[in-house]
């Protein structure tokens, strides 16, 4: 062929090739090379392993361990249904994010009067220390058991290891930021599901527990603290916002730059119109977030992302009450996590109690780190206003430590937090549910009417066993004779 007949300015065969450039109607995810679009699906996980990241924290630890030494096999069932209800939950929120191009928190608060954002916060806020304390206590009692470390000292350290992970964290570094907190991940899974397989598990008592039932008050008692310590708020207001800074970082970009007064949630150079109300949210359009046919792929992926890392938090949960119902049943002290620790030292040896121990510490550090930055989302998207992560995690960490000091039982401090939690889920799903179903603010992407009715079912069971939670709490009836 001539030169002549070459286009200028277009590249040669070789090179169209080595690009990977699509051919007529497929559909490129931007990502360079010309790879199968499993692999495409594959490089868009990670939000979903940050946000389980709370299903594997400390307080998980310590509620089913418990259940497990107390009450053998019987609650295996609340940990499998907590699991199956925060796969639905945390895919909700990763959708609200992509589609919307906002975070759960922001929705709330560009829906609520001023006081009642406020007392919105305050609640959300409460929770989310709550978690806070669960995390670095974990973190401090593995110190301890591993090399000795005293506790508020151990809490210390937590504290600045998470500060490290969080200085990684922003919208044009959250790949970094995944990838970190998902190596932890991993260490957190060989921590905990390693005992299991030198353990002697009645697999038939444990088939048993998946038959729902209860044996008195304590035992509803600590399923919800089980089911605090799974489906948990935070992680509901967290992964609307890894989900819309992973998939949209313009969008996240322009977040971080905004002030949060009037139209701010609207890209910049965009005129508000006069039928909206000031501070309204940006409604969806292909020109702001993305097409359907992207949004599409991205929601497809997304539910890959939400099921493998659940899946993966629900077998590290119930591997841990399974662990603690075939090692450590009927053996004193195992109520608490040092106890259980002695006791797995004692019945499985000394390898696989320091892997246990190393488990807790990386569950730990990536859950407090990951609890510092759901904060950081509750209090911008809610009060508008933004403070550093790190100047955040400093003020957070001084109700832990003052926990460590003053002697309070870290295991029963861990349990107790996690009822804590299960109190504030119904805040996190009714708004979420609510916003996933309105057509007007989510188009095509609404939930259809099956996932409607399922979702706020798990809605009522949730509310339902809080106020059977409460009730026992206030009148005493759910402590064991």
């Amino acid at each position: 062929m001539p030169k002549s007949a070459v286009r200028p300015g277009a590249p040669k065969a070789s090179t169209a090739r080595r690009r990977g450039r699509a051919t007529p109607g497929t559909t490129r995810l931007g990502l360079p090379g010309a790879r199968p679009r499993w692999w495409h699906t594959i490089a868009m996980f990670g939000p979903a392993f940050v946000a389980s990241i709370a299903y594997v924290d400390p307080g998980n630890v310590a509620a089913n361990l418990t259940s497990g030494a107390q009450y053998g096999y019987l609650l295996v069932w609340v940990l499998v249904l907590a699991n199956a209800m925060a796969v639905l939950i945390q895919y909700q929120s990763a959708k609200l994010g992509i589609v919307t191009g906002q975070t759960l928190p922001e929705h709330v608060g560009a829906r609520t009067r001023p006081w009642g954002r406020r007392a919105y916060w305050v609640q959300a806020e409460i929770v989310a220390a709550a978690t806070d304390i669960a995390e670095v206590l974990g973190g401090a009692i593995a110190l301890n058991l591993l090399f000795g470390v005293p506790l508020v000292m151990g809490g210390v350290i937590v504290g600045i290891v998470s500060m490290v992970l969080l200085l990684v964290q922003n919208a044009r570094r959250q790949r970094t930021f995944e990838l970190m907190i998902m190596g932890l991940l991993a260490v957190i899974a060989f921590g905990f599901l390693a005992g299991v397989f030198v353990s002697h598990v009645d697999w038939f008592a444990a088939a048993d527990g998946l038959v729902p039932r209860f044996e008195g008050a304590p035992t509803v008692l600590l399923a919800a603290s089980m089911l605090g310590a799974t489906v948990m708020p935070h992680a509901i207001y967290l992964h609307s916002a890894l989900a819309r800074d992973r998939h949209h970082v313009e969008f996240a970009a322009h977040a971080e730059r905004t002030d949060f007064t009037g139209d701010s949630l609207r890209p910049r150079g965009e005129e508000q119109s006069a039928t909206e109300a000031p501070g309204a949210p940006v409604q969806p359009s292909s020109s702001r977030i993305a097409s359907p046919t992207r949004l599409r792929l991205l929601l497809r992926a997304t539910r890959g992302d939400v099921v493998i890392a659940l899946l993966l938090a629900g077998a590290v949960n119930i591997a841990m009450l399974l662990l603690a119902a075939s090692s450590l049943r009927g053996v004193d002290g195992t109520d608490t996590i040092p106890g259980a620790y002695v006791a797995i030292q004692s019945a499985l040896g000394p390898t696989i109690a320091t892997i246990f121990a190393v488990g807790l510490l990386a569950s730990g550090l990536a859950s407090t780190s990951v609890g510092a930055y759901a904060g950081s989302v509750i209090m911008k998207g809610l009060l508008r206003i933004r403070v550093p992560v790190v100047a955040r995690r400093v003020v957070t960490l001084i109700p832990a430590l003052i926990v460590l000091g003053v002697g309070i039982d870290p295991t029963w401090a861990l349990v107790l937090s996690q009822v804590l939690l299960s109190i504030g889920i119904p805040f996190a799903l009714i708004p979420l549910i609510r916003l996933t179903g309105d057509r007007t603010l989510m188009g095509e992407f609404a939930d259809r009417m099956p996932v409607r009715i399922i979702a706020w079912t798990v809605v009522a069971l949730i509310v339902a066993l809080n106020v059977v939670l409460i009730f026992l709490t206030v009148t005493g009836a759910g402590v064991a004779a």
